[in-house]
């Protein structure tokens, strides 16, 4: 089962015990950025309290899991939610992902989600703004 933090950190209960998920290859607005909410809701209604099957590709500085969620339809919600312009593709991390790039200039090309906004803010940049 799963509990949704924001739109790319995620709880699941593993064999009993509780793994904090950070979603490979993405970056979502932060809770307070534009589009943060909406990032949130989309995880939520696509995630929350489902069962979904993890793919740990390690860890990051905060000893998440750094991982791929993948839903009980078969779909990634990683690529879902560059696919619907709730993210960044988050080229630091995932140079290679040839799929995320395509989704993240297919989301910008229709203008879907964040990419409606004429100067949307990544999450790096508005992290760095506001320390």
């Amino acid at each position: 089962m799963v509990s949704v933090h924001d739109g790319d950190t995620l709880t699941v209960v593993a064999n009993g015990s509780l793994q904090k998920i950070r979603l490979n290859g993405i970056d979502c607005p932060e809770t307070h950025q534009p589009w943060g909410p909406q990032a949130t809701e989309f995880t939520r209604e696509l995630a929350d309290k489902k069962e979904v099957t993890v793919t740990d590709l390690g860890r990051d500085k905060y000893h998440r899991i750094v991982g791929q969620i993948t839903l009980a339809d078969g779909r990634n919600l990683n690529q879902e939610l560059v696919r619907e312009g709730f993210c960044w593709w988050y080229q630091k991390y995932a140079r290679n992902s040839t799929v995320l790039e395509q989704l993240e200039q297919e989301a910008k090309d229709a203008k879907r989600g964040l990419w409606s906004d004429n100067h949307p803010i990544s999450p790096w940049k508005w992290r760095h703004q506001n320390q």
